[in-house]
């Protein structure tokens, strides 16, 4: 496509701010000028991650990653850095300048034809739910009196309708001139015998469709709920509910049902509700608790219970009340643990979901459950031993150590031992035993768990100890570019260690001044072609500089050069002189010329104009 103006790419982030666009990642506190949160990075305990509005950068302590508001998007995004601009603009509505005056051609790459064609079928299959056929009206019967849901909900969700003949959206999607390619790996046909609408199999026919999103809110997928409509031609037929599968787009583990909107409403006095389906948050949701989320059919991961606790650590699950919704809970658990993730349990009554119950008696039938919610190792004990009492002691024992296993994945040692205290207790066992058999229950072989590591503090640093002069000169004149013209007039380029990345850097640094084509500090990477010297130019630019005298700092650096490179050549010659014995010749008196100016340069290295020597 023809290329985005540099004034284009420019203005765009003079007009984004970077905070804004992080916040919809990280949950983000104020510390002094800038915001710190936790890593989209890593897993890590303490926010390392800061964000500087001011200088319109991100910095990553723990990982040592930092750049523009172009540059989180591409990473958290997965998308390169054109595709980045064109989501940046479309998101704050900014027009973007093409070089030549022309638009961008139709050159769409896989992922954003992806979340075109699900807009494009969440939008279909919404005209489905609200048309004036009997199909329409059949639907939203079922979702105002079986569901029991108000068309507002529904409106809000954009719940839509796939028609038991699927041929429609077919010839919808070939319409709208979608690639085969990414009709293939939509999830949403089955084009193996072709793209003609009448070759395609639809995966959803004659089921209720609940659109699911990212935590920004796009749509990646859907869940299909049976419906007495569903074919019985359809290979799921028998399934209450069919799911997406995984695409580019949509990875079940990393994503959680209506995340995008819970997250900007948990908070102290919010935490997030898990719930076991889609329809059940909604369900949540509708009656405001407003932190519901639900998995996508798989069992909670590691990634999922990252993402909630960006946003808030607290975490209630509110169970399905049968044995399986209670052994997926039990099977999370060390992950919660792992994640510090502070998570309870409210088990509901067999054959009770959270939809049926919320139905019937709104939200204050939360308010009540909420007083008979049990913490982890409580919920832990009760589902390995219901009755501790009619246990013999070997079971007791045996019991004791199925929940050590979940006890073991907690961070913090102290934590551990008093959750061993706990399951002492409830037992009925000694608590000075039940220590000393932990403590055998670690040393033990097969059975030894990771220990908790030991926390470490993050607060910002240096990102390097050791710097080289190429990187003091590089950071004073990033940050005080007024010397930058005179300073690139003094260096001689044969003076930098351009092998390094400071060295290479600087180079191009001192060029754009040399040729007057400097456009700020914060501009430095539209020249740039690699990753490494973006990444660079951010860290320098992230760090806090307060010289009194930075023409002092330039002329000292350019003194460490000069001399530097003096003393190699010098050596060089020294050793060329001495191969060449006594044989004086004009090649050795101009080698001796050559030393001598060198000589000069080390006693006198030039300097700025402006010092304050």
């Amino acid at each position: 496509m023809p290329a985005i103006k540099p004034s284009s790419i420019r203005d765009l982030k003079d007009r984004i701010n970077i905070h804004d666009v992080v916040a919809r990642v990280v949950s983000l506190k104020r510390s002094g000028s800038s915001f710190k949160g936790l890593s989209p990075f890593t897993n890590e305990k303490t926010p390392s991650f800061y964000v500087s509005p001011d200088k319109g950068l991100y910095k990553c302590f723990s990982t040592g990653q930092a750049g523009d508001v172009i540059k989180f998007v591409m990473e958290t995004e997965r998308l390169n850095f054109y595709e980045a601009i064109q989501e940046l603009s479309k998101r704050h509505s900014i027009e973007l300048e093409y070089e030549e005056g022309g638009m961008p051609q139709e050159d769409r790459t896989l992922r954003q034809e992806l979340f075109e064609l699900h807009d494009f079928a969440t939008e279909f299959y919404r005209n489905q739910f609200l048309a004036s056929n009997d199909e329409g009206s059949w639907i939203r019967d079922y979702w105002t009196e079986n569901r029991k849901f108000s068309m507002d909900v529904g409106e809000d969700f954009k719940i839509g309708y796939a028609p038991v003949n699927g041929i429609d959206l077919g010839r919808a999607v070939a319409k709208k001139g979608f690639s085969r390619e990414c009709l293939e790996q939509s999830g949403l046909f089955y084009t193996r015998r072709g793209t003609r609408p009448e070759q395609m199999g639809y995966r959803f026919r004659g089921r209720l469709m609940i659109p699911i999103r990212d935590y920004q809110g796009r749509v990646v997928a859907f869940t299909a709920r049976q419906l007495e409509v569903t074919p019985q031609d359809d290979p799921s037929r028998e399934a209450k509910y069919v799911n997406s599968p995984e695409t580019p787009i949509f990875n079940k583990g990393s994503l959680l049902f209506n995340l995008d909107r819970a997250r900007m409403k948990v908070g102290p006095d919010i935490p997030f509700v898990m719930v076991e389906g889609q329809l059940d948050a909604i369900r949540c949701w509708s009656e405001g608790l407003l932190g519901a989320v639900a998995p996508q059919g798989t069992g909670i991961t590691e990634r999922q219970l990252r993402l909630l606790k960006r946003y808030e650590p607290r975490l209630i699950c509110l169970l399905d009340g049968d044995k399986a919704g209670q052994k997926a809970a039990l099977r999370m658990l060390p992950l919660a643990f792992a994640q510090e993730v502070e998570t309870t349990f409210i088990p509901l009554k067999e054959g009770e979901d959270p939809d049926d119950l919320f139905r019937e008696h709104g939200i204050e039938a939360f308010n009540t459950l909420q007083e008979q919610q049990f913490d982890s190792i409580t919920f832990a004990c009760l589902s390995i031993a219901p009755d501790p009492n009619a246990l013999s002691p070997q079971a007791k024992a045996k019991a004791a150590r199925e929940v050590f296993a979940i006890i073991k994945t907690a961070e913090s040692s102290a934590e551990q031992i008093e959750f061993v205290k706990q399951t002492a207790e409830y037992l009925n066992f000694d608590s000075h035993a039940a220590v000393a058999d932990y403590k055998r229950y670690l040393k033990s072989g097969d059975k030894a768990p990771q220990q908790p590591k030991l926390e470490q503090k993050t607060e910002p640093k240096p990102t390097s100890t050791v710097h080289s002069v190429e990187r003091d000169l590089l950071i004073t004149l990033l940050h005080y570019d007024e010397f930058g013209a005179e300073a690139a007039q003094i260096i001689d380029p044969e003076w930098l260690e351009t092998r390094t990345l400071e060295g290479e850097l600087l180079n191009h640094v001192l060029n754009e001044f040399l040729h007057d084509m400097w456009d700020g500090a914060e501009n430095l990477n539209e020249s740039l072609d690699r990753d490494e010297l973006s990444q660079l130019t951010a860290n320098l630019l992230f760090e806090e500089t307060n010289f009194e005298f930075p023409d002092k700092i330039i002329n000292e650096a350019i003194k460490s050069l000069a001399r530097k490179h003096a003393d190699q050549k010098i050596k060089q010659i020294n050793l060329e002189i001495a191969r060449k014995g006594s044989n004086f010749d004009d090649e050795t008196k101009s080698l001796l010329q050559q030393s001598s100016a060198l000589q000069k340069i080390k006693a006198n290295p030039p300097q700025l104009g402006k010092s304050s020597d």
